[in-house]
């Protein structure tokens, strides 16, 4: 892979687990049950950004893990934020174990994506040193 296009694939990885944190976020609002139609639409939002960008991501890597099935299964275990709020304590601890199995997944995807970006940077910077000589 460039290196022009790994640096963006880590970019769009990086923003994408910002949108894992902001679902987290509206699960806890959830659980609180305080939230009205402007919350429930940004979660809605949250959730197309993220079954959207999954597309991409697996388009440009193949990973493995998280799978594309165990996202989609947690975004469509969750409606909407009143359907969260009316569920019981431990079907929310389920969504939320799901969600941090999946959280941990995209930030080793990440950690990985990094370690490339590292080798190909030490050996274009070695290259380029005997390329000199």
């Amino acid at each position: 892979m460039h290196a022009n296009k790994m640096h963006h694939l880590i970019q769009e990885l990086e923003n994408y687990t910002e949108c894992w944190k902001e679902y987290n976020h509206f699960v806890n609002l959830a659980r609180s049950k305080k939230f009205g139609p402007e919350e429930e639409a940004q979660f809605l939002e949250v959730k197309t950004v993220i079954v959207q960008q999954l597309e991409l991501i697996l388009a440009s890597i193949e990973s493995g893990t998280p799978t594309k099935e165990e996202v989609l299964n947690l975004v469509g275990s969750a409606p909407s934020l009143r359907y969260l709020g009316e569920m019981n304590d431990s079907a929310l601890r389920n969504i939320e174990s799901q969600w941090h199995k999946l959280y941990i997944g995209w930030h080793s995807v990440l950690g990985q994506l990094k370690v490339q970006r590292q080798h190909q940077e030490a050996k274009s910077f070695f290259g380029s040193l005997l390329q000199k000589k």
